[in-house]
């Protein structure tokens, strides 16, 4: 019988893999055999997460710290992974941050700042993954970590930094995706929803914002950890060959009403 996810040998370097969405996602490709390359700016939290994808999976994990804003930093990054495993053959692009607050009093510091860690920065280590590995092993699967606040807006957290950012990562995916397909490499993007992480813990876990989720989201509930999961395996299987392009939404419904 195929096993249309079996990543054995695969290579997945992962960024903002110290904490919430980024760890669950280097899960579920080490728990199909995915060996994964965790980066982001604490170099202790990706130590323990390493120590745990070895310890739980079988696999095996090299952490790396990266600043994502700095380009010399992720060349040298990637081109560090590659020396070490040889191929890099997905990449998840998860890291980035949020700023919430009214549109007229966002500084533009906070904007600047969004867009340089969540467009910059996933477009930094999206070319310099293609470059270095995946153009020249004419294979690669890029998955762009968006929101649904990059699909629409929104009337309850204003937030429009990250909107104009996660809108970016959308179209970015389509442009990486047109001009990539040629090599074997497919670039698409995952829209969570809600879900409980460090960075929406305090929002999330407020009563107003519960009694608005309740009403907003269809399945009237927040994700939960590994509802990311199968999106992030499909997108980043050897066999999703001919899927190009494309935003899937993680969001209950958010989106379609």
């Amino acid at each position: 019988m195929k096993n249309y996810f079996d990543f054995k040998g695969r290579v997945a370097l992962v960024t903002g893999c110290s904490t919430g969405l980024g760890v669950q996602m280097a899960k579920a490709l080490a728990s199909q055999g995915c060996n994964i390359v965790p980066i982001a700016r604490r170099m202790e939290k990706l130590q323990e997460v390493s120590a745990m994808l070895e310890k739980e999976y079988g696999v095996e994990a090299y952490p790396i710290r990266c600043d994502i804003t700095d380009t010399e930093m992720v060349d040298k990054t990637v081109k560090e992974a590659l020396e070490h495993f040889g191929r890099i053959d997905i990449l998840i692009n998860n890291a980035g941050t949020g700023a919430v607050a009214p549109a007229e009093d966002i500084t533009d510091e906070q904007f600047a700042n969004e867009m340089n860690i969540d467009l910059f920065g996933s477009f930094k280590v999206a070319r310099a993954v293609a470059k270095y590995a995946m153009i020249p092993a004419k294979f690669g699967r890029i998955i762009n970590i968006a929101s649904m606040y990059g699909l629409v807006g929104n009337k309850i957290a204003p937030a429009s930094p990250y909107h104009a950012a996660k809108g970016g990562v959308v179209n970015l995916t389509r442009a990486l995706a047109a001009e990539w397909g040629k090599y074997g490499i497919t670039c698409n993007c995952i829209c969570p929803g809600y879900f409980v992480t460090p960075l929406t813990k305090e929002t999330l876990d407020s009563e107003w914002f519960q009694a608005y989720a309740k009403n907003a989201i269809p399945e009237e509930r927040y994700g939960n950890e590994g509802e990311l999961d199968t999106a992030a395996l499909f997108l980043s299987s050897p066999a999703s060959t001919y899927v190009n392009g494309i935003m899937v939404p993680v969001d209950g419904g958010y989106t379609c009403i």
